[in-house]
């Protein structure tokens, strides 16, 4: 189960990966970074429905006579982990470097296949250790495993929530475009600066201060340096709006 919403969810992300780096058009002005998100929120969807499948048959089966498990699925398991682990961290070092949510997503859905069958590892060797009446062990790891991708579901949702709504938790970002502002030759000061994040890029707002005796023409071409410089130094800098403001 855990395997095909693996497959299905990294095909979402695939897309949702080459969609995202789309190019703003008439439509959608702010390019197609909300994508992401969205994306993000499916993949969080066949999680829980996951764990909720997995979660109901260890159910019944607790209370189900039933057979030991198998030994060889030990093996098959204990790769599994390996497997999950290693993918987990490819894909968590790409998310970083991308900064894609919906990549990370994934990434944590490895991790969480990992966990969740370390716990059928544990369940099944329990099991088969014990013998005889205790065969009920491997559901009751495979409730525990839908209890932890019920919490990872919730480690991955938090940062999509947050992008989707614009929250403001890019506080180190906005102090180095502060920072790198007021180097440019004519930038008296900064004032206000948000920042939000949409796809693998970041919009900016920037109030920056000027000379108040210098003309407009004088201030636009300040602020166009600037912008050039702002992305030239942060090229995840998509739109960059600037404000400019005089001196008292």
């Amino acid at each position: 189960m855990e395997s095909l919403t693996d497959v299905l969810s990294s095909t979402l992300v695939l897309f949702g990966f080459k969609y995202a780096k789309r190019p703003a058009d008439d439509n959608h002005p702010y390019g197609h970074g909300k994508i992401e998100p969205i994306i993000t929120f499916i993949v969080v969807l066949l999680i829980i429905l996951s764990a909720i499948f997995i979660g109901y048959q260890s159910i019944l089966n607790i209370n189900t006579p039933h057979e030991l498990p198998e030994s060889w699925t030990l093996v098959v398991v204990g790769g599994i982990i390996i497997w999950k682990e290693i993918s987990y961290r490819m894909m968590l070092k790409k998310a970083k470097e991308t900064k894609s949510t919906s990549l990370k997503a994934d990434a944590w859905h490895h991790r969480s296949d990992a966990i969740t069958s370390l716990a059928a590892l544990v369940g099944i060797s329990l099991a088969l250790w014990l013998g005889e009446g205790y065969e009920n062990l491997d559901d009751w790891a495979a409730l525990l495993a839908a209890i932890l991708l019920i919490y990872n579901a919730f480690i991955i949702f938090r940062p999509a929530l947050s992008e989707m709504m614009d929250e403001h938790v890019y506080d180190e970002l906005v102090r180095q475009i502060k920072d790198f502002s007021v180097t440019i030759e004519g930038v008296k000061d900064t004032e206000k600066c948000f920042v939000r994040k949409a796809g693998m890029d970041f919009h900016v707002e920037l109030h920056l201060i000027v000379e108040g005796s210098i003309s407009v023409r004088e201030g636009h071409t300040i602020s166009h340096l600037l912008k050039d410089a702002l992305k030239e130094e942060f090229p995840e800098l998509d739109h960059i709006l600037i404000h400019v403001e005089p001196t008292n």
